[in-house]
């Protein structure tokens, strides 16, 4: 453990190996899930981070050891921290690049943008040799992103508070689409016409947020209600 611990070729590349696959690991599963930033993206992110406080270690080392005669004559002073805040200040430019306002007022892309951030934090920490923080901290990330997912996505579901898209015929139509939700007891809280949206057909699209009663809220029958009416043309929940 005294060689991994040390300043040595094998512990610099245990480092980046440690690095390389804690990004790698993150990514895989944006990866699948064709999101901006991918395995290679935050392997390298990772491995860049790792890399620049392993360059503070070795400035650290020739400012003590070889070059410490002209740096004690210079009253040369050394701030070890500086580099990996400067890697986390470049970071948020890269993140702030994934994060994009997509259609029907969502934003996709912060799922990512944070993803990045602690793939950095993790290479940065490989870089420094904080095995018995690099461990875990990659099994909660990996679990965070990935295993609670799916769960969040149902929870959401779940819940009473629903957001739909509707395209429709006409805006005439509207009234009917709020009969058939008042109808299940909801209580609508707003609707915005996409006035962004232009179809050749005429159409229109709406954003219908709502609070589903206590007696009927299931999601799926009041999607199903909605579609079966004749002037719906499609439908989608909108789950951020």
């Amino acid at each position: 453990m005294s060689v991994l611990n040390g300043f040595n070729l094998i512990s610099v590349t245990v480092r980046l190996l440690l690095a390389m696959t804690s990004g790698g690991l993150i990514g895989y599963g944006r990866e699948k899930k064709e999101r901006n930033a991918g395995l290679r993206t935050y392997m390298l992110i990772s491995i860049g981070a790792a890399l620049t406080v392993l360059i503070s270690i070795y400035d650290y080392d020739m400012l003590t050891g070889l070059w410490e005669p002209y740096t004690h004559d210079n009253a040369i002073k050394f701030d070890a921290m500086r580099y990996a805040a400067q890697v986390l200040a470049g970071i948020g430019f890269l993140a702030a690049g994934t994060i994009l306002a997509s259609r029907h007022q969502q934003v996709s892309g912060l799922t990512s943008a944070i993803g990045l951030f602690a793939a950095a934090v993790l290479g940065i920490a490989s870089g420094a040799g904080f095995y018995i923080c690099v461990i875990p901290a990659i099994l909660l990330i990996v679990f965070s992103m990935e295993v609670l997912q799916p769960l969040e996505v149902d929870y959401k579901r779940r819940l009473r508070n629903i957001t739909i898209t509707v395209r429709f015929r006409s805006l005439e139509n509207t009234e009917d689409i709020k009969d058939v939700i008042e109808g299940q007891g909801a209580k609508i809280y707003d609707i915005d016409i996409e006035n962004d949206e232009v179809y050749d057909d005429g159409s229109v699209s709406a954003i219908f947020s709502m609070k589903m009663s206590k007696e009927q809220s299931s999601h799926s029958e009041m999607l199903s209600s909605i579609a079966e009416l004749p002037c719906v043309i499609s439908l989608h929940e909108l789950i951020s």
